[in-house]
């Protein structure tokens, strides 16, 4: 018999892990022999953080990012198929959104393996809860592109589509470019275009703020190297 692949919540920030992982999915977790991670050394602190009792040198890790080879992942199913359970730990937030664990979901589901989901905090919906949007129709359309013409050019499409069909539309940008993506959008979009701008969630420095696009151009803040989500919607 297969073995069961959870998914599993990190911290956005520097939570304590006992602020949303209940003590049963903490023994879980910390009894788990085969752990799928973006970065081992990350991981390992994670779940130290979670029980300093825990024999790292127990488990055996694979490492699963935007580097990894498509026939390297396809390997790590065999602890599965041989009947152990495994995890996957994502570097922030939930596995499997904005994340590469997606790819090692999708080979478990074509092998009949069973996906079992934690519950965790998500930047991407936290954000939407706080906005004040339209939380019954959104969109995440994750990194926007990297030239700026192109990267008006979308913005401008999903502000049609914010407008038009009240839809929310949620996207992130590497931390180090997000003040020129603040930039882009106040020169992209109508003055009167609603842009929420959550930053920094879950920690002491968090930021949510929702206002019109003419309201931002006054004040700008700094979000440099602060992890954000922006949002444009109907306000």
């Amino acid at each position: 018999m297969p073995g069961k692949l959870y998914l599993i919540p990190n911290s956005l920030g520097s939570q304590n892990p006992d602020t949303f992982l209940p003590s049963d999915l903490q023994v879980l977790i910390t009894g788990l022999k085969h752990l799928v991670v973006e970065d081992t050394r990350n991981a390992r602190r994670y779940l130290k953080s979670i029980n300093k009792a825990i024999v790292i040198d127990d488990i055996t890790f694979y490492e699963l990012n935007k580097h990894t080879d498509a026939a390297m992942v396809s390997s790590y199913m065999q602890p599965l198929v041989n009947g152990h359970d495994m995890g996957i730990i994502s570097e922030a937030g939930l596995p499997g959104v904005a994340d590469p664990g997606a790819v090692m979901v999708s080979l478990a589901h074509k092998r009949n393996i069973t996906v079992i989901p934690l519950t965790g905090p998500s930047s991407l919906f936290l954000a939407l809860m706080a906005s004040g949007f339209n939380g019954q129709s959104f969109r995440f359309s994750g990194y926007l592109p990297i030239q700026r013409k192109e990267r008006i050019d979308a913005l401008k499409q999903l502000e049609k589509r914010a407008t038009a069909l009240n839809e929310t539309q949620l996207f992130i940008e590497t931390p180090y470019r997000n003040n020129a993506m603040l930039d882009d959008i106040c020169l992209a979009c109508n003055s009167h275009t609603g842009l929420c701008i959550a930053a920094d969630l879950t920690t002491e420095s968090e930021m949510i703020n929702t206002a019109e696009i003419g309201e931002w151009k006054k004040k700008k803040p700094d979000l440099n190297k602060r992890p954000a989500v922006f949002i444009i919607g109907k306000f």
